[in-house]
């Protein structure tokens, strides 16, 4: 894959860095869904220039990579609806989970499930995001995905199945497809399968074993990735589980799975952005139309009118937020650039973004910046601060698939896949 004797040799320099100075990207938007890295990756590359390492996928997916150790892993799909006049059998359906080397790209291992159970058709909003929409997790030993109806599977980091799980076939509810992806907390792996069985799902890590499940007809029409987030009750810590469903906020006793409070939410019949903790707070952005919430953590039942802190008539359909000192920002389905303060929900500014593109992977946040995926109009890079400036907008010529996957960041690089490639972009 490289194709000059300077790339060889920086790859060979780049082998002997130690393991240890390269942080880890666990999950989908990186360590609890924060979507920061505390590095810097570069503001600008091409087909030609900061590009370390770029690999042939052998199919679509909208899933985001995650990194662990020296590797990189991300899913893919094949078999059926990997175009949009694909007339192949749903039976054929494949998911695919590639591990990379991390350094060099080179393939470690790869492993493919054929479909256990019929997905939703491939027709309407499955043609926007496909079959492998579920980002990896991983808790440093395993590896943990999600492939819909045929179910949660487990991983050692050498790819030797461990366990898998059916979390139902979805046969009740929307008709959309498989798009949240799992957490890891503490041995402890969490799955919104609400489009599958209309539950939130916790198993051990290690076995597989169902440790608690909540059920309700109400997570129908959710496709939020949760977070874990400390909340004080009376002076003693408490760890809650927390998901955003249509219209609300619901908090779950991580330990017994047990629905300790909920909040008026994003007003809107289904959500599919995930939610963003901050220090004993979460924000949900969302809705067609528009609407964002913060959500002080804690307390009991309906806290709607005790711990919601603001609410704003601003929001985003697919993009997710990130919160960067102070600050949530994102770039909407539509191409707008958006800054709000996070303390009081005020409008710091609201931009469109050159180039009328659409945007569904969420913005993340390394230096001082934000780095903006859009589908087919490249990567935009933000200041991260409350006044708006664009500072590159890159593009890879030779590749002009769908962009739809929020990349992951680790030891200087940014880990960037579309419909038919993984690039690891760093400098050399």
């Amino acid at each position: 894959m490289r194709t000059s004797l300077l790339r060889l040799t920086v790859c060979s320099l780049v082998l002997l860095a130690p393991l240890s100075a390269l942080a880890d990207w666990p999950r989908f938007r990186g360590p609890n869904g924060a979507a920061v890295f505390g590095g810097e990756v570069p503001v600008r590359w091409s087909a030609d220039e900061n590009i370390r390492w770029k690999v042939d996928l052998p199919g679509p997916g909208s899933s985001s990579p995650c990194v662990v150790g020296d590797l990189v892993l991300v899913t893919c799909y094949t078999g059926y609806g990997t175009t949009r006049s694909d007339t192949s059998r749903p039976d054929d359906l494949t998911r695919h989970l590639l591990c990379f080397d991390r350094r060099s790209g080179s393939l470690r291992w790869q492993r493919a499930v054929k479909t256990r159970r019929a997905e939703d058709p491939y027709r309407g909003m499955i043609q926007e995001h496909g079959y492998a929409s579920s980002s990896p997790a991983t808790d440093g030993k395993r590896v943990f995905v999600f492939y819909g109806k045929s179910g949660l599977f487990a991983y050692d980091l050498e790819g030797n199945e461990l366990w898998s799980a059916d979390l139902g076939d979805g046969s009740a509810v929307m008709g959309w497809g498989s798009a949240a992806s799992p957490i890891v907390h503490q041995e402890v792996v969490i799955m919104n399968a609400s489009a599958e069985s209309e539950a939130l799902v916790a198993l051990d890590a290690a076995t597989g074993k169902e440790v608690w499940r909540a059920q309700a007809g109400g997570m129908a029409g959710t496709w939020c990735t949760p977070v874990v987030v400390e909340a004080q009750i009376n002076g003693a810590p408490r760890q809650e589980v927390v998901l955003g469903v249509p219209g609300e906020i619901w908090a779950f006793n991580f330990q017994t799975g047990k629905l300790a409070w909920y909040a008026s939410g994003v007003d809107e019949n289904v959500l599919c952005t995930s939610l963003v903790a901050g220090p004993g707070v979460v924000y949900l952005i969302g809705g067609r139309a528009g609407s964002a919430v913060a959500v002080r953590a804690g307390g009991k039942g309906d806290v709607s009118q005790s711990h919601v802190l603001w609410t704003a008539r601003v929001g985003s359909y697919v993009p997710s937020p990130v919160l960067y000192e102070g600050h949530l920002y994102w770039v909407s389905d539509r191409g707008i650039a958006f800054c709000l303060n996070a303390e009081t929900g005020q409008v710091a500014y609201r931009e469109r973004l050159p180039g009328n593109a659409a945007f569904y992977a969420s913005v993340v946040a390394a230096g001082g910046r934000l780095y903006a995926v859009s589908r087919y109009g490249g990567t935009y890079v933000l200041e991260a601060r409350p006044e708006f400036k664009l500072v590159s907008q890159n593009a890879i010529a030779d590749d002009t698939s769908d962009f739809s996957a929020t990349p992951a960041l680790a030891d200087g690089c940014l880990y960037l896949r579309s419909q038919r490639r993984l690039y690891c972009i760093g400098q050399p």
